[in-house]
């Protein structure tokens, strides 16, 4: 490895050795930008599947070398990784090209070093929950304000194909990842938000505080502003450790009523008292509670955040009205399904974790709470406790339900509980008669797992999708064969 090696820039890649880590979305777009460049591309990935062997058929007669089932050793000659999220720094290969001297970018690295001097700034958006919704909240009210923008990043949209894409745009709405942080060192956003923060992917990070730290690279070098959660003081706390422009300013948000420089509720209105010109003495209504879908706190906290980002921006208040207003949610998340026998059935399958369980927990009186699953290491005592007042019933799955079943026992010993002890594809419909015949009219049935989905579905989508056909099932009247 030369010593010139380490700081290497996109302009001086031409003939270099060039690793890429990893397929999928946000692989095979480095690769082929990586080749654009003039490099030397090789793409290595653990798996060796159906669609990996598409994407290398894809990527190969562009002249770039794919080894598949070949995730750990360094490639001969490597001078530079570009790695997709996902990949632990521990990996065989990090600690391999870390002896070597090679550095190491993201997919997010890359591409902000491409980016043309043009570029439009990015408003970028982190946090353990709510990151898909905000930045498409966000891309939403931009969108409503006039302006050329797009939703990307680990949205699903890679900022590589924007990046190097004709398409103008006068500013980028952008989800990322504490994994696509950790890459991404250079990464100098107009001005970022994290949302939230609470225990996930230690496996990855190994640390609640290295989780934290790589969370808090978004705030590095902002411009404008720093959007934290008032209620999660963990948020502040980040914005202070950051390096940032010179006048860059910390802007709260609060579903309470907000102070100087925050963001907040006031009457069942969103009001600014941070981009407006006497914030001591002055607020600026935004938009109507009701304006927001679903208006469940979480979700109103999403609408802040977003509305803050785009006032950053120099957004008009009426463009945060009108893009809320305009904004749909993804699919399972606190989707309401339908209503049978006077009872909501609501589904929220992307939440997978304690604190999106928590959230959504929060936003209903009476609840038949269907949950379990994977839990990756979380525990749910403080989970059960908060939420144990609003139960009615308890239906578990999946692999890891007796761990959530175990703090129930401890803290909710009122509440009933069906254990469900299967995993065939009937199961969902299983869990949801159970919540039936617990639940009593006014009540919601919410599917808010709290653990991810992989022990009994492809994905959160797959179980979300199986909740929805249990209810219409449940609707009109049809049982499933197995019964």
């Amino acid at each position: 490895m030369t010593s010139d090696a380490a700081a290497l820039d996109v302009s001086d890649l031409a003939g270099r050795q060039v690793t890429v880590a990893g397929l999928g979305v946000s692989g095979v777009p480095a690769a082929r930008a990586l080749r654009g460049l003039g490099a030397s591309v090789t793409v290595v990935n653990g798996s060796d599947g159906e669609p990996q062997r598409a994407q290398a058929a894809e990527l190969e007669p562009l002249g770039i070398t794919v080894r598949l089932g070949d995730g750990e050793a360094l490639p001969e000659g490597t001078e530079l990784i570009v790695t997709t999220p996902g990949w632990k720094p521990t990996s065989p290969l990090f600690l391999a090209a870390a002896e070597a001297g090679v550095p190491i970018w993201g997919d997010v690295e890359l591409a902000w070093r491409l980016r043309g001097a043009d570029a439009p700034p990015w408003l970028a958006v982190t946090g353990t929950n709510g990151k898909t919704t905000t930045v498409r909240m966000l891309a939403a009210i931009l969108e409503a304000a006039g302006l050329r923008t797009a939703a990307v990043g680990n949205i699903g949209v890679s900022l590589l194909d924007i990046v190097l894409g004709d398409e103008p745009y006068d500013v980028l709405a952008v989800e990322l990842s504490s994994y696509q942080l950790h890459w991404a060192p250079s990464l100098r956003a107009h001005s970022g938000a994290v949302l939230n923060l609470a225990p996930d992917h230690l496996d990855w990070h190994g640390s609640m505080a290295a989780y934290a730290a790589d969370k808090g690279r978004i705030y590095e070098g902002n411009q404008v502003a720093c959007v934290y959660n008032v209620a999660d003081p963990a948020t502040e706390d980040l914005v202070r450790a950051a390096d940032v422009e010179e006048g860059c300013r910390a802007i709260g948000f609060t579903l309470g009523t907000p102070g100087p420089s925050q963001l907040g509720v006031v009457e069942d209105i969103l009001v600014d008292r941070a981009f407006v010109a006497d914030r001591e003495k002055q607020a600026q209504e935004l938009a109507e509670v009701s304006d927001v879908n679903p208006p469940a706190p979480h979700n109103i906290a999403n609408a802040l955040a977003a509305a803050a980002l785009a006032r950053a921006f120099g957004v008009p208040p009426r463009a945060v009205r009108d893009g809320l207003r305009a904004f749909r949610p993804d699919p399972h998340r606190v989707e309401h399904v339908a209503d049978v026998g006077g009872v909501a059935y609501v589904d929220d399958s992307k939440a997978t974790n304690t604190h999106a369980a928590e959230a959504s927990l929060g936003a209903y009186e009476h609840i038949v709470w269907i949950a379990g699953g994977l839990a990756k290491g979380a525990t749910f005592d403080a989970l059960v406790l908060t939420a144990a007042k609003r139960l009615r019933g308890v239906v578990l799955i999946g692999a890891d339900r007796a761990l959530i079943g175990e703090a129930l026992a401890r803290h909710a010993t009122d509440v009933p509980v069906v254990d469900l002890d299967r995993t065939d594809t009937g199961a969902m419909a299983a869990a949801v008669r159970e919540a039936a015949r617990l639940a009593r009219p006014g009540d919601t049935v919410l599917m808010a797992p709290a653990c991810a989905s992989m022990d009994m579905f492809t994905n959160y989508n797959k179980r979300g999708d199986a909740f929805a056909a249990a209810v219409h099932d449940l609707a009109s009247g049809r049982v499933p064969d197995d019964q």
